[in-house]
């Protein structure tokens, strides 16, 4: 995972570098989480897909990211980070 200020790199199965955009980390039961989009769809104006994954550490101490397999654990974080942008939401309606 090579990183440039908010701006990711990652590398797929057949070796081919995909451009993301971190747009927040957050925890949950103890665990770090990565919220990203792909460069490419990245806007400020409006809503994009999202990709999440769990951030781990290796044997060697570098943190990688790890895809969410169980459904119970993504629905966890889907749910929390509802709730976050909910806040973000309230925070910025001017009523």
């Amino acid at each position: 995972m090579a990183e440039e200020s908010n701006k990711i790199t990652l590398v797929d199965e057949e070796g081919e570098e995909h451009q993301f955009v971190l747009l927040n980390v957050v925890e949950m039961d103890g665990a770090k989480y990565a919220v990203m989009v792909p460069e490419e769809e990245y806007s400020d104006d409006e809503e994009q897909e999202a990709f999440v994954f769990r951030i781990e550490t290796d044997e060697d101490g570098e943190e990688i990211l790890v895809n969410i397999e169980d459904d119970e654990e993504f629905a966890k974080i889907c749910e929390l980070l509802d709730e976050i942008m909910a806040e973000e939401d309230f925070d910025e309606d001017p009523q």
